[in-house]
């Protein structure tokens, strides 16, 4: 039985319509599949620009469309492979007359059918040729730069609720933040709590024993450095969380004071140069657990971690660094004082003044920056002259960033298919 599917995922054709995909994307057939060959375990697709794809069948079988392999509902996989059969094999593939790829399964004798657009984009035996889902890390100093990557949001809220209707200032804003983890936002409403409804053009926000909107100014008796006028030094939030949030909002309400001057810096350009100048020093920063500490009168976060955290694949995943939330260190004997030499070549790099990007808010401005990656820090500003300066925060995941960013593209995808008559 083949899915009923919506136009985002399926396709007419001279010859018929198109399959539908395991998913709710749309995907373009810009190549068409020239011919193919299979043995059992494999099969191999050449298109017409002459590049050769191969699959294993069990991959196939596995990401097949139809309904004994996802919930025609939910697009959500149904398909235990260990309660089949066999190991799944081709016994035939051919292109029927939609240009799609159709395979008859065995041992099931099972004939399914497969969307080029879909096999295209999914190409796995070429991957590094692949356009890449979100943008790439782009390392930055902020000697480089002389302000924030800028964009004009004053349309930001008057948009409908469309998850896949086009909008290239949140685009654009999302790249940056994604790429070069930080964007400047300009013109915004500058109404108290107007921030809750700025966030969830991006996704919900994430509460914390701060609250879901915070206010970022002085206050008699304050809970966090933040809320006194005195400098901050370079920092993360919330390193003390198991999963420390992913995004930060700040959003200028008010700022009439004599100093104050924000600064960000690129925590993950900050650790290549450490790595590049003092390696031994690097190693010990993503192996040495440090205690992060929040005990407040009221509440009491630990939690312990690496300085720097990499990925599988060596890449940059996060850093936590914030001196003034760090507990006693409490590691191996022997790695105390190399994890505290470490930390010191670490503090006089964060001085470098090569890394620190400088700018003054502007009543109206936000700043969306990767919290598990950028550094940012004030300097001191006067209360005593009758100025104001008032921000408001939240935070965010990743997540929820990446996954509006691929809902846009997504609806780039669904125009690609309707210019091109295949929806």
């Amino acid at each position: 039985m083949t899915l009923s599917t919506p136009a985002a995922t399926s396709a007419n054709t001279p010859g018929g319509t198109l399959p539908a995909t395991p998913d709710y994307d749309a995907w373009p057939v810009e190549v068409a599949i020239h011919n193919v060959s299979h043995t059992p375990r494999q099969v191999e697709v050449r298109w017409e620009d002459g590049r050769v794809s191969r699959y294993h069948s069990i991959w196939l079988r596995e990401n097949a469309a139809d309904d004994s392999t996802v919930n025609p509902a939910t697009r959500e996989r149904i398909l235990d492979l260990s309660r089949l059969e066999d190991w799944p094999t081709v016994s035939e593939a051919c292109l029927d007359d939609t240009g799609a790829l159709e395979i008859v399964f065995a041992p099931e004798q099972r004939r399914l059918r497969f969307h080029p657009g879909w096999l295209r984009a999914h190409d796995y035996t070429h991957l590094a040729e692949l356009d890449a889902p979100l943008p790439p890390a782009t390392l930055w100093k902020g000697s480089e730069r002389d302000a924030p990557t800028t964009l004009d949001a004053r349309d930001w809220l008057d948009t409908d609720d469309d998850p896949l209707a086009p909008d290239a200032c949140l685009e654009s804003a999302l790249e940056a933040v994604i790429g070069e983890g930080l964007v400047r936002l300009r013109n915004l409403p500058t109404e108290p709590g107007s921030l809750d409804a700025i966030a969830r053009r991006i996704g919900p926000p994430r509460a914390t024993n701060f609250g879901t909107l915070f206010d970022v100014r002085a206050k008699p008796d304050p809970d966090s450095n933040a809320y006194t006028s005195i400098a901050l030094p370079p920092h993360v939030d919330l390193p003390t969380r198991e999963y420390q949030p992913g995004l930060q909002l700040l959003h200028c309400l008010e700022n009439d004071t004599v100093g104050g001057e924000a600064v960000m810096m690129d925590g993950f350009a900050v650790a290549e140069a450490l790595r590049e100048r003092h390696p031994e020093h690097f190693a010990t920063l993503t192996r040495v657990r440090w205690c992060y500490a929040n005990t407040a009168r009221t509440t009491d976060h630990v939690w312990y971690a690496p300085m720097i955290k990499l990925d599988d694949d060596g890449n940059f995943d996060e850093v936590r660094i914030a001196d003034f939330l760090r507990g006693p260190l409490m590691a191996p004997f022997e790695d105390v004082e190399s994890a505290y030499a470490a930390l010191m070549s670490l503090q006089r790099l964060l001085r470098e003044p090569e890394f620190a990007l400088r700018f003054t808010y502007t009543p109206g401005d936000l700043v969306i920056f990767d919290n598990r990656r950028l550094l940012h820090a004030r300097d001191a500003f006067d209360v005593g002259q009758g100025g104001r300066r008032w921000l408001q925060g939240c935070y965010l995941e990743r997540d929820e960033a990446r996954s509006r960013l691929r809902m846009l593209r997504r609806a780039h995808r669904r125009q690609r298919v309707e210019v091109l008559g295949q929806g």
